[in-house]
């Protein structure tokens, strides 16, 4: 257990870009929290584009690297994180590749509050990845849409000024 207060362990396992482990862990954290979550414990890994490209190719059937992966563990909790069985330990792991995301941030410039950075494209990427660990998924256009809303209502709370 953790005494009321969700865990979120970093680590930055690429050399690609600077990470401040302190800012994502944080950010990662306080996600979790406004999400209901008041247990539990998430690792954020930062991995380079080798690595990543051997998740996705053997989770996900892509031979190529991606942004972001989330394995929700212990089955994926219901996207209110407050009707999940109590007593759960592992909420699950994000991994995101630096390397990747700061290839795409400048595309991503002017939506929804982007602007181009690496840090907002990060920012993004933990958020997203927070939000599938707790079961929100994209799949379908309701779910697509809700999933955006939050992730910007996150966002907003959590790393925009």
């Amino acid at each position: 257990m953790t005494d009321g207060q969700p865990v979120v362990v970093a680590v930055d396992e690429q050399a690609d870009v600077v990470i401040d482990l302190a800012r994502w862990q944080a950010l990662a954290l306080r996600s979790l929290r406004s999400c209901g979550v008041d247990d539990g414990e998430l690792n954020l890994l930062f991995v380079d584009e080798a690595t990543m490209t051997g998740l996705n190719r053997e989770h996900m059937g892509e031979d190529r690297p991606t942004d972001v992966l989330s394995f929700p563990l212990d089955g994926a909790p219901s996207t209110d994180a407050r009707d999940a069985p109590a007593g759960s330990i592992l909420l699950g792991d994000v991994v995101v590749c630096p390397a990747h995301a700061a290839r795409q941030a400048e595309r991503h410039r002017g939506e929804q509050g982007h602007d181009g950075s690496v840090a907002d494209e990060l920012a993004l990427l933990i958020v997203h990845g927070v939000l599938h660990v707790l079961g929100h998924d994209h799949g379908e256009a309701d779910e697509a849409a809700l999933m955006q809303r939050r992730e910007q209502e996150l966002l907003t709370a959590h790393h925009r000024p």
